[in-house]
């Protein structure tokens, strides 16, 4: 049986709602991302407080509690989407407020059960409101924009919150944890989480409700069970392996055996979803544009998850900052973002998109190459304060630039799928890389004590973010050389 189709793709009423309302309506939506990567930067930045508070002593179970949150992410996005094609994107939009709201507030409670795995499963789940937000998040965007200039912005202006949210968050973690107790970050958080549910369920219009959104559709997608047990089997699997690599070695049989059982499960989801009637992950719209988009959001953003996680442990471990002394230096990130986020929305109507993505790539890669060869005993301002400014050019121009792509390409009733793909492949991408990373990390390291190991293997851990990033930038100079000699300066429709 064919996969049940929707209205067309170009069938965007008009939003029927005054200035101030969709004013309301736009800032509960891309706040959405602002909390996803709040959620990461508010355990990266008080890491060394929470795990003196947990009784850890370990880099690699440390890395867990970042690892954890982008794991989940990224694994259950897919689901997500799905869940708003058949549910409704407003009605699990807000939902994902309010369970963000409720594991956040046990993760601080994990202070009074003094075990890092409860605190790694509440991070857990804590990214599971996450990926319930994001997909719905865009989902609202691209239905309730058509294509042109205001959709552009409104998704420019939702990646530009990136280095807003996990600036902010790191800031209060590091804040409280500080000053008061590292519990009342997540507390704090999960408080504002339960406004924004409610906030979110006023301001959202009704044209974008469950009746609105199914209006003459005949058949509600399917939910493919079997594929979404798979997918989440396969990846957690995948990504638990990779991340105990550095902690128990690739020569432990249990490493190794769960690599290769989640790769087979992994194997089995693309069989099933190849003949799924409503699918998860819809094989038969991907094309050479979405393909070759999301191995770059992967490459890229896995790049900038090991940036951001090792120059925080490089200025704490090495330069010997407080948190809140590193949040502040992270602060130009703000500007550099809105400016970022502007310049991607004069470029997706100005330039080819691949173009945009070429510029991307080059920002995460200069980004990298300086802070990998940053000195220990060296001012902020020399690489460190560069480095800052140049990286939220790469996140803000290349998520809008992949979701306005597959919002684009995506039929309307797929709409939190088509932005369920670009968030998968940041949050997962994240997650995996600090795995690769870390191994590389405690592999090249002699373990002799000495503050000089420690900095080789911290360095060698930017090296494989620079590899990754390197890579990045040559497939985004090859495909933009293909693009022109096949289109030429080919400024496509969004």
């Amino acid at each position: 049986m064919p996969p049940p189709q929707g209205p067309p793709t170009n069938d965007h009423p008009e939003l029927k709602i005054g200035g101030f309302h969709e004013f309301c309506f736009i800032a509960a939506v891309v706040l959405a991302q602002f909390f996803c990567l709040a959620g990461l930067g508010q355990a990266i930045a008080p890491v060394k407080i929470i795990s003196a508070g947990l009784g850890v002593n370990n880099p690699g179970q440390e890395a867990w509690f970042s690892a954890a949150y982008s794991l989940t992410t990224g694994t259950f996005i897919l689901i997500a989407g799905r869940l708003g094609d058949i549910l409704g994107h407003k009605r699990v939009f807000v939902f994902g407020y309010l369970f963000l709201g409720i594991w956040s507030g046990f993760a601080g409670f994990s202070a009074y059960v003094g075990r890092q795995i409860f605190f790694d499963v509440c991070r857990g789940m804590q990214g599971i409101g996450s990926a319930l937000l994001a997909p719905n998040a865009l989902a609202l965007l691209g239905r309730a924009y058509p294509p042109g200039i205001k959709k552009n912005l409104t998704f420019a202006l939702f990646g530009a919150m990136a280095p807003w949210g996990f600036v902010i968050g790191a800031l209060f973690g590091a804040l409280f944890s500080q000053t008061t107790w590292w519990p009342w970050t997540f507390w704090s958080y999960g408080a504002a989480a339960f406004g924004m549910s409610a906030f979110s369920l006023l301001v959202v219009p009704k044209q974008l409700a469950k009746e609105a959104q199914f209006a003459g559709v005949t058949h509600v997608p399917g939910f493919d069970w079997t594929g979404s047990a798979l997918g989440v089997i396969g990846l957690v699997l995948v990504n638990i392996a990779f991340n105990n690599g550095p902690l128990y070695g690739w020569s432990t049989p249990h490493v190794y055996f769960v690599l290769i059982i989640g790769v087979l499960v992994l194997v089995a989801f693309l069989w099933v979803e190849r003949r799924a009637s409503s699918p998860l992950l819809p094989v038969s719209a991907f094309n050479a544009t979405v393909t070759y988009t999301m191995a770059l959001i992967g490459i890229g953003w896995g790049s900038f998850g090991i940036w951001i996680y090792y120059s925080w442990r490089f200025l704490e471990e090495f330069r010997h900052l407080s948190p809140l002394n590193v949040s502040a230096q992270f602060t130009p990130a703000l500007v550099c973002g809105l400016i970022a986020a502007g310049a991607t929305g004069f470029m997706l109507t100005h330039t080819p998109v691949s173009f945009t993505m070429l510029i991307a790539m080059l920002a995460f890669f200069v980004g990298q190459v300086i802070t990998a060869f940053m000195p220990v005993n060296q001012s902020y301002w020399p690489q460190m304060f560069v480095s800052i400014l140049i990286m939220p050019f790469g996140m803000d121009m290349s998520f809008p630039a992949a979701t306005v792509i597959l919002s684009n390409h995506m039929p309307r009733e797929h709409q939190g799928l088509a932005a369920s793909l670009v968030n998968t492949m940041v949050n997962y991408s994240i997650s995996l890389a600090l795995g690769i990373a870390g191994t590389v990390e405690v592999s090249i390291m002699t373990h002799d004590g000495t503050i000089t190991d420690s900095i080789w293997g911290v360095r060698c851990a930017f090296f494989t973010g620079l590899a990754l990033a390197g890579c990045g930038l040559l497939l985004g100079v090859s495909y933009f050389v293909k693009s022109m000699v096949k289109e030429g300066w080919k400024v496509a429709q969004h």
